[in-house]
């Protein structure tokens, strides 16, 4: 049993590591320009905040420290992409040790994620729900050794993950109310006690510089996501037209998931114990941050954007193993497999395709001959203004210059014209 469990090991590592190289190359080889997210996210970067007009600082954090490590190699950012996914990966393939004696099992709780294109053809764009995929499951980790171990150490843990995940993106919220909603009740029930109460201290620790800039600037991020959710064309009909079509998404997206577990299991029959924590853990951390953003979706009439879901999934595989782990039809296992390597290479050769052969995408932007025409146009017209130490413009165009630059310059803000400006903010205009 020992050398099954290390074969098991073994293939998960292969795994991710296949996953992490094929991700990376697989972008790096057929796009020309870094997606925009992540140059809006280099952007942000080279001028460090606690919060920008669109989101939170930590989408902005992690691509900065690529940045110092590996400079201007767009090779860097899809690579950080897949660390965020891998290590999502191995946080479920940890925690599913808990739930299961079978490592196998633990091992089909991340392949059929394989399954969701949220965690494979989206993954190359490197932003906000990508960098909230870790955070996301770590939290849950440390949600469930806070359960069961009830020791200071995971609940400040706890807190720390939730804070980080509340920095990368507000939509960590939802999380954060399943959080609440199963604490509740365990403390109601005597399941726990109050020490679980100490995973607020870290989490306000790290949120509060981020609030105080916040009030600082009018709730700017705030005002973005809601005006990215249509929330101010108000509507009865939108209260059930958005939410119908959210359901819609939601089951096209994970129907290559549903297939996969349609092969794995025999019969379904489903056997719903309460009584069970371990299932009320893993229904509550999946099924009540879905429930929630449906009822903000019916309650308010707005918009959730299909992307907004992609961490919301990362448990899926877990939760589907745990409850039919009782139908799993391990004779199939080699069906299944057929079936996850066609999804595991359909996926990267799709991506292949649509980057090589469609040529009007952000991805086939020239950046680097823009920041070259920039610097000739400052170098000719500011002579005697000296090195182009801020560059100001919306994150596309101006982040594009900022990024491909030898010097770097920093990035501000501007919704129109593109400026290129000195140490003393002598600045000419480009476009």
């Amino acid at each position: 049993m020992a050398i099954y469990k290390k074969n098991i090991d073994n293939l998960f590592y292969i795994f991710i590591t296949s996953h992490l190289l094929i991700w990376t190359i697989v972008p790096s080889l057929t796009n020309h320009n870094l997606p925009l997210d992540t140059i809006e996210a280099l952007a942000w970067g080279s001028n460090l905040d606690w919060g920008f007009n669109k989101h939170p600082p930590m989408s902005a954090f992690l691509p900065e420290i690529f940045y110092q490590i590996f400079g201007p190699q767009d090779w860097a950012y899809y690579l950080l992409s897949q660390v965020c996914i891998i290590v999502s990966f191995f946080v479920v393939f940890k925690l599913a040790e808990d739930f299961f004696d079978s490592k196998l099992y633990c091992l089909l709780s991340v392949l059929l994620l394989e399954g969701i294109y949220f965690y494979n053809f989206t993954t190359p764009e490197f932003n906000v729900n990508v960098c909230l995929i870790p955070f996301w499951s770590l939290s849950v980790f440390y949600l469930w050794k806070g359960i069961k171990n009830n020791k200071i150490l995971d609940w400040l843990l706890l807190g720390l993950f939730a804070g980080l995940g509340f920095l990368s993106k507000y939509l960590f919220i939802y999380l954060g109310l399943a959080i609440d909603v199963l604490l509740i009740y365990m403390i109601y029930t005597k399941k726990l006690n109050f020490k679980c109460l100490v995973s607020f201290v870290p989490f306000i620790i790290i949120l509060l510089p981020h609030i105080i800039w916040l009030t600082e600037n009018n709730y700017v991020t705030i005002n973005y996501g809601l005006l990215r959710t249509g929330s101010e064309e108000a509507s009865i009909f939108n209260n059930i037209k958005h939410p119908i079509i959210f359901l819609g998404k939601q089951i096209g997206i994970l129907l290559p998931f549903l297939l996969m577990v349609f092969i794995l299991v025999k019969k379904f029959k489903i056997n719903i114990n309460l009584n069970d924590d371990n299932l009320l853990f893993l229904l509550s951390i999946n099924l009540i941050p879905i429930f929630f953003i449906f009822l903000t979706s019916f309650t308010m009439g707005v918009k959730i954007r299909t992307m907004w879901m992609t961490p919301f999934y990362i448990s899926f595989g877990l939760l589907f193993i745990y409850v039919f782990k009782y139908q799993i039809n391990l004779e199939k296992i080699k069906v299944f497999a057929s079936i996850f390597l066609i999804l595991f290479l359909i996926s990267p050769i799709l991506y292949s395709y649509v980057s090589i052969t469609k040529t009007d995408k952000r991805t086939d932007f020239n950046g680097k001959n823009l920041a070259r025409q920039a610097k000739v146009f400052y170098e000719t017209e500011g002579k005697d203004l000296g090195k182009i130490e801020y560059i100001k413009g919306n994150e596309w165009i101006a982040g594009n210059i900022s990024y491909h630059l030898p010097e770097r310059p920093k990035w501000i803000y501007n919704s129109s014209e593109v400026y290129l400006c000195n140490k003393d903010m002598k600045c000419l205009k480009y476009k």
